[in-house]
């Protein structure tokens, strides 16, 4: 018996189940972290008062280009490296594949159209107000509404596929009692 088997007198459970590569994991609980930050920041900003927003803004838009180039790394990292094997029927291999898929289509739209959005509505962005970023759209007041409405819809977008994914994890760990979850901690 290890120690901490010792300690509680309970035998030490052990786990074996096929892990995603380090790096995957890192980058999913990074940007899920981040998503969580910035996704209700971005809801609220509209509510608090003007002097406040412009900070709510800048840290938002900060951690959303953040979030995009971490998405970018993301997906260099998915076709470079293998994932576990997936099991279970072929209807939730689909779904888990579609739901994952779309995720990275709208962590990539979200933060592309609202930087775009930004700059078209006449602010040009600097990250964390350090870092100037170029735009190749300056102020375009016809075309930002349009940005607006997709960088809003992505978020419902994610909204749902975020209560979709938890559903699944909560389906997997809680009633199944399997080790899915496992593979991405």
């Amino acid at each position: 018996m290890d120690r901490k088997a010792k300690a509680t007198g309970l035998p030490r459970l052990s786990i074996n189940v096929e892990r995603y590569p380090a790096t995957t994991r890192v980058l999913h609980w990074l940007i899920a972290a981040l998503v969580l930050l910035t996704w209700p920041l971005g809801m609220v900003i509209k509510f608090v008062k003007n002097e406040v927003s412009l900070d709510f803004y800048l840290v938002h838009e900060s951690l959303g280009f953040l979030v995009l180039w971490l998405m970018l790394l993301r997906v260099g990292n998915r076709l470079l490296t293998p994932k576990p094997e997936d099991h279970g029927p072929r209807i939730e291999r689909i779904a888990a594949a579609s739901v994952h898929g779309l995720f990275y289509v709208f962590l990539i739209i979200m933060p592309v159209s609202g930087f775009l959005a930004t700059n078209a509505h006449g602010f040009p962005f600097t990250w964390f107000g350090v870092l100037p970023i170029w735009s190749p759209v300056g102020k375009a007041p016809e075309i930002a509404p349009v940005l607006s409405a997709i960088h809003l819809a992505t978020a419902w977008i994610l909204l749902v596929l975020f209560v979709l994914h938890i559903g699944a994890v909560l389906m997997h760990h809680v009633i199944r009692r399997d080790f899915t979850l496992y593979r991405i901690l």
